[in-house]
């Protein structure tokens, strides 16, 4: 039997998975990012900053990328898979892209859709799926990552309002927020709040000097003496454990989008190799050069393969155990991170040149690896679904 040449970038022709309509949003959003973001993201990502971020809102909004899997008040409604697909893509572009659809669909819209008040859905979520309102998830503090249950922003009763106090670091589209979801201390635990950015006490200064997620708004949140009305409150978050839903919304994004910039990477090193020449013959027909491609490409498919698991999981009406989403973010980013470590040795002094993406999608992927869990907690969030033995404390 003759066989087709193998397609270099899919070599298990694992997109022939895909239905008619997840291929149209794997080529509507890489068709547009490829026309108009890549000519423009290493000089973004060098200048750190995001200005067409208001632009590529409304034209995300557009293409339904906006709490795309959502049901509902404009939103698109669409599978988990056909949302990873989609942050698949976007964070082969950047990861800064994937960071602001995700905060946005998976935290913000997502908290207000799952937690929130008719009323609260009904204001915000279809100006934030049109890109018209930007939102932002204020849960991380300067002290307080990995446990966010010791954080320090507190609400507390006025009559019938609420006045909130406190400080929240690291939060993406901070700056540009129309809305922020501001989890805080009460009486009666954690609780969520639907705050206006325009709401005096509230203030968003944009954190500078970063060396990741350049291309990506990251601010901190200031509240001091914010006060809102009652209606304010997201009605059915109680506890904790309601923003940890939300970051495993995110997390779910972040299994596919890896996967995108690692692809990029690999690429990259590819096409590299095929043209750099040492020794009389191009650097891909050395065998060393090779087995840095083949063990990229093998960890590449095997992350995609957990993401593609986990989307069907997700779909599932049993849906998917959160230690199930640390097993693919821990996996997934860890890969992801040595498939552009390995992709730059390949390039060589190039690797570090923005003529190239490597070095930008390494750098992103530091930040990767760290937000939304570290790779400790979800090494001891497996444990512990593992073991039966919790070992945080």
């Amino acid at each position: 039997m003759a066989f087709a040449a193998l397609d270099p970038v899919d070599p298990l022709n694992l997109e022939a998975l895909f239905t008619d309509e997840e291929r149209a949003v794997r080529d509507t959003v890489r068709q547009y990012l490829d026309d108009k973001v890549e000519p423009h993201i290493a000089e973004w990502f060098e200048s750190g900053e995001l200005p067409a971020l208001p632009e590529l809102a409304r034209e995300f909004g557009k293409m339904g990328l906006l709490g795309m899997h959502l049901e509902g008040y404009g939103c698109a409604g669409m599978s988990a898979r056909a949302y990873g697909i989609a942050c698949r893509e976007l964070e082969a572009t950047d990861s800064g892209l994937r960071s602001f659809v995700s905060v946005q669909g998976s935290l913000a819209m997502f908290a207000i859709h799952r937690f929130g008040s008719e009323e609260q859905k009904q204001e915000w979520l279809p100006r934030m799926a049109a890109g018209e309102a930007i939102g932002c998830f204020g849960l991380t503090e300067p002290d307080h990552g990995s446990d966010p249950s010791s954080m320090t922003t507190r609400a507390r009763r006025d009559g019938d309002d609420w006045v909130l106090d406190g400080r929240k670091m690291w939060i993406t589209n901070g700056s540009v927020a129309a809305v922020a979801v501001v989890w805080a201390q009460t009486e009666d635990g954690v609780r969520g709040f639907v705050v206006p950015t325009d709401t005096p006490g509230f203030s968003a200064p944009l954190i500078k000097h970063k060396m990741s997620l350049r291309a990506s708004v990251t601010s901190e949140l200031v509240l001091d003496g914010v006060r809102l009305p009652a209606s304010a409150q997201l009605p059915e978050a109680r506890g904790v454990g309601a923003p940890l839903t939300c970051l495993n919304e995110a997390r779910y994004g972040i299994v596919w989008g890896v996967t995108g910039a690692a692809r990029s990477a690999w690429q990259a090193a590819r096409e590299y190799a095929l043209q750099r020449e040492q020794f009389g013959k191009p650097i891909a027909a050395f065998q060393l050069t090779q087995q840095k491609l083949v063990d990229m490409a093998l960890e590449l498919h095997k992350a995609t393969l957990t993401a593609l698991h986990l989307s069907a999981l997700k779909d599932s009406p049993a849906g998917v155990h959160p230690a199930q989403i640390s097993f693919g973010k821990l996996n997934n980013v860890r890969e992801a991170i040595e498939i552009c470590r390995t992709a730059r040795t390949i390039l060589g002094a190039n690797g570090i040149s923005l003529e190239y993406p490597v070095i930008r999608h390494a750098n992103n992927l530091e930040s990767v690896l760290t937000y939304e869990g570290t790779t400790e907690m979800h090494t001891l969030a497996l444990g512990q679904a593992l073991t039966g033995h919790a070992a945080f404390r």
